[in-house]
């Protein structure tokens, strides 16, 4: 069971536990999303059908960091990639967030190049999974949310 004031993972957003409450003899977690203090959400602390995860550790965000370059891109037609982001959003594994910013950006990258608008559904996901990952890395090493992609390139950089 997770601890008041701890960040975890709520399906893919950080949140921290604000407080926790029982709601018909049961405990729940008061979750406040780290994008949006105003917003909060109840969560069962049983573990059974709910997405709370802990956050990554510093030593797992820098084998993760490594491992970025071998993570492969989703290979899937177009009318079944937003499935597949959906599915690989909700897995909580963080080298699944990298493969949809890896494919939504190449896409989006192919696009450009061809004269083609940025499809929006890759932006969407592009987005939620940015979002999601660099959040958390931000939490864990102390550091703002936009400093957390400086920090994965120029880590990527240094190891070229």
């Amino acid at each position: 069971m997770f601890k008041v004031k701890n960040y975890v993972l709520y399906n893919y957003n950080v949140c921290k536990i604000k407080e926790i409450t029982k709601i018909n003899d049961k405990d729940y977690y008061v979750l406040v999303p780290i994008s949006d203090e105003s917003l909060t959400i109840k969560a069962p602390t049983t573990q059974e059908g709910i997405n709370i995860r802990p956050l990554l550790t510093k030593k797992e965000i820098k084998k993760l960091i490594e491992k970025m370059p071998q993570v492969d891109i989703i290979d899937a037609p177009d009318h079944k990639i937003e499935q597949e982001y959906k599915a690989l959003l909700n897995t909580g594994n963080r080298e699944d967030l990298v493969r949809i910013i890896k494919t939504t950006y190449l896409r989006n990258k192919k696009r450009q190049e061809t004269g083609k608008k940025i499809g929006e559904r890759d932006s969407v996901y592009f987005n939620l999974a940015e979002k999601s990952l660099y959040s958390e890395i931000a939490i864990v090493l102390n550091m703002k949310i936009d400093k957390a992609k400086e920090y994965i390139l120029e880590t990527l950089e240094k190891e070229k």
